[in-house]
């Protein structure tokens, strides 16, 4: 995602994407989890929110609907998966400005966000395409401004290691490697990020999801 189009599909082949959403809510806590991420999140109006990997809207959906007074962007590198968002914001009454990107530099300037989230993305970059996203966050993120994301972290105990198996089967042991190894909130610090701190974790069937947050540090480019 973060290297051209080199990308793992939302369900690694093209032909589950029309079924993403389907497996999410048989799977996991879906809409509990995005409910705990967008409340850590404290979006107040005026906010410019970005949704990195949006996939099919789910998450900025949910975030525009609770704060109609805020504005959302979704960005995401895959084609298909955009069509089905742009498909479902056609039955909601929110606005959510969408946008499409090559996986390199995001298509916004500096210092254009209040907030960005993340869900379920991480998971599927390489180390190397995890510190470039979020060197490109940093960057788009306003001084004071905060990322939250909520994706596979260590698991919480045996039975979820081995859920989490399921995932790396299909995502690629690459990618989800990073994720048993918890390596996600030291990229954060690395790549600028202050006061990163775990907010929150749920256990599904296929594995442990935790809830992140960071600040861009006020004065920091």
């Amino acid at each position: 995602m973060a290297e051209s189009k080199n990308y793992i599909p939302a369900l690694k082949y093209d032909w589950l994407t029309q079924v993403y959403d389907h497996v999410l809510q048989f799977t996991m806590p879906e809409k509990k989890f995005k409910i705990a991420l967008i409340d850590q999140m404290g979006i107040q109006p005026g906010n410019r929110v970005l949704d990195f990997g949006c996939g099919s809207l789910t998450l900025s959906i949910m975030a525009a609907q609770t704060h109609p007074h805020a504005e959302f962007h979704g960005v995401d590198i895959d084609d298909k998966i955009l069509s089905i968002a742009k498909e479902k914001l056609k039955d909601t009454e929110v606005n959510i400005h969408i946008q499409n990107y090559d996986g390199g530099r995001l298509p916004y300037p500096d210092g254009h966000f209040s907030k960005i989230m993340s869900s379920l993305v991480f998971h599927h970059l390489t180390l190397q395409q995890k510190y470039a996203a979020l060197d490109e966050m940093h960057r788009v993120l306003k001084p004071g401004g905060e990322l939250h994301i909520a994706d596979f972290g260590k698991p919480s105990n045996v039975f979820q290691r081995i859920g989490f198996y399921t995932i790396q089967c299909l995502d690629g042991f690459e990618t989800t490697r990073d994720s048993v190894k918890y390596l996600l909130p030291t990229a954060m610090r690395d790549s600028g990020f202050a006061q990163v701190e775990e907010v929150n974790y749920f256990n599904t069937i296929v594995g442990t999801v935790r809830l992140l947050g960071g600040i861009k540090q006020n004065g920091v480019v």
